[in-house]
């Protein structure tokens, strides 16, 4: 098995929360948000995945979003954490834990 399906199943099972922790962080606009998530999981996350990403958590009250102007161009969209989004972090943030010490466990990587 080639390391893009690993790597395309593991973004998308964690995307949605990393979005969302970053922006409870800070308020970030969409190109910020992907540049973070590529830097930090050393993976790219893309645009295609990324905008209909926020739409879905705007509507589903789990982020907002608000026009801002730019100094370097056009107007920016950003995205803050709504206090829905913030307890579906922590309720994820609560079962990643144990999840992660699972699958750590059953792969053998504990230690690495």
């Amino acid at each position: 098995m080639s390391e893009e399906p690993v790597t395309t199943a593991l973004l998308r099972g964690t995307l949605e929360y990393c979005v969302l922790a970053l922006v409870a962080e800070e308020e970030l606009y969409s190109t910020e948000l992907l540049r973070r998530i590529s830097d930090e999981l050393h993976l790219t996350a893309s645009e295609g995945a990324m905008y209909p990403l926020l739409s879905r958590l705007r509507k589903s009250g789990k982020i907002a979003s608000g026009w801002r102007e730019s100094a370097s161009g056009p107007p920016r969209r950003y995205y803050t954490l709504t206090p829905e989004g913030a307890v579906v972090l922590n309720q994820f943030r609560e079962r990643w834990a144990t999840f992660r010490s699972g699958v750590d466990r059953i792969l053998g990587t504990e230690n690495a």
